[in-house]
């Protein structure tokens, strides 16, 4: 097993968590819980309620896994999942109001909101919609600007750190684990054949390929740089949490057990 280059930051795991709500039960979060580093909690918009945050916030307390808020568009019948047409003020204010709910309940228990990551269709209108971006941004400063915002690494890092700079907000950006990539960094539209990754080999391959290297290959064969922080895995169901196991006993081993 190769190890990674010393320059290489370790490469985090981050998986979005506390998608129920009420009766209706979504994900495997206690088994995921203890295998990454970091949680994306859902909010209340597009998914979950205060018992579901609450539990959440409760399970990742336990296995000491980094709490942060997962806020999306007020689309609970799409899974937030469908573009909104909002005024930005609209999305500063329910940037605030859902990274709120989430900080209240996790302070109730003793810890902390210490990331931001939109979810679904805000969290790619944001990376195509600078205007969005800058919303987005300006929830996120004027609640906390200590907050780092998680959104995509592409091969371009550049365009959307100039927009953060205005607003002097902290960037964490994330890859994919189980998706296809076009030769720009983006990722292919989940409609495309082969944009989701359900081969277990193919998912770790790729995920060790940007641990060590900071690459992938996209779909047509270029060789994409990605500069990364975080990791997104999926855990729900039982062959991705098979998946994520082996991710995370797999970069253990690459970073001296360090994980």
């Amino acid at each position: 097993m190769a190890k990674v280059a010393r320059n290489r930051p370790r490469l985090l795991l981050n998986c979005d968590m506390g998608e129920s709500f009420g009766a209706w039960r979504m994900g495997l979060d206690e088994q995921v819980m203890p295998l990454v580093d970091l949680a994306n909690i859902a909010c209340g918009f597009h998914a979950s309620d205060p018992m579901t945050m609450t539990h959440t916030v409760l399970l990742a307390r336990h296995a000491g896994t980094t709490i942060g808020a997962h806020p999306g568009y007020p689309d609970l019948t799409g899974f937030g999942r469908r573009s909104m047409q909002c005024h930005p003020q609209e999305i500063v204010s329910m940037m605030q109001y859902q990274i709120g709910a989430l900080a209240g309940i996790a302070r109730a228990h003793g810890v902390k909101v210490s990331y931001v990551k939109p979810h679904g269709a805000l969290y790619n209108d944001m990376m195509k919609d600078h205007d969005i971006l800058r919303a987005v941004l300006e929830g996120v400063t004027r609640y906390d600007p200590s907050l780092p915002l998680m959104l995509m690494a592409t091969a371009d890092n550049r365009p959307v750190q100039a927009v953060a700079a205005e607003f002097g907000a902290q960037l964490m950006f994330e890859a994919f684990a189980d998706r296809a990539y076009d030769a720009n960094g983006f990722l292919i539209s989940r409609g495309v054949p082969g944009a989701v990754y359900e081969d277990e080999a193919r998912i770790l391959g790729q995920t060790l390929q940007l641990a060590e290297t900071g690459m992938v290959r996209a779909l047509d064969g270029t060789r994409v740089r990605l500069e990364a922080d975080t990791l997104c895995v999926h855990g729900d169901n039982a062959e991705s949490v098979r998946a994520v196991q082996h991710i995370r006993t797999e970069l253990n081993r690459l970073y001296g057990n360090a994980g």
